[in-house]
């Protein structure tokens, strides 16, 4: 995990219990350990560029979708983040998204999330919101993590 990180951009400050509680009080979810754990190194921001391998086609791949950032977790109003899970209420509202996401990566056009629709343990998709793509990735976010590979193994495409 320590090779996970590249750029914390937006200076997201160090993540601490209390962040990790509001967080999950507000969102109404218990957030994955593996994803705590990784916001314990950095809390958000760029990644050194992977992507998870899918056998379905999605609108950005027929072979993968892309992990260049990892949002984090920012409670201080005056701290402003792009990289912020806390903004998932108000992006699911102007994206048109489906309820109980926590937006972990994406642009507006497509998202990674938390899919917590079906279960308190949430599994990962893929959204395209133009395109109207829901696809599931993996079933847990430690799957997720673990089958992550260098985004350099799709460069020919």
């Amino acid at each position: 995990m320590t090779g996970f990180w590249d750029n914390n951009y937006y200076n997201n400050p160090l993540l601490t219990p209390e962040m990790i509680e509001y967080a999950e009080k507000k969102l109404n979810v218990k957030l994955p350990q593996r994803f705590i754990d990784l916001l314990l190194i950095q809390n958000g921001g760029y990644t050194k560029g992977f992507a998870f391998p899918m056998s379905e086609k999605t609108t950005w791949s027929e072979t993968h979708v892309p992990l260049q950032e990892l949002f984090g977790i920012v409670i201080t109003p005056s701290i402003e983040s792009a990289h912020n899970i806390l903004d998932t209420e108000y992006l699911i509202q102007e994206w048109g998204l489906p309820e109980k996401q926590v937006l972990l990566s994406g642009d507006g056009h497509w998202w990674i999330t938390l899919d917590y629709r079906n279960s308190d343990i949430p599994s990962v998709r893929w959204i395209d919101c133009e395109c109207g793509e829901d696809i599931h990735i993996a079933d847990t976010f430690e799957e997720f993590i673990n089958k992550l590979v260098p985004e350099a193994i799709f460069e020919d495409e």
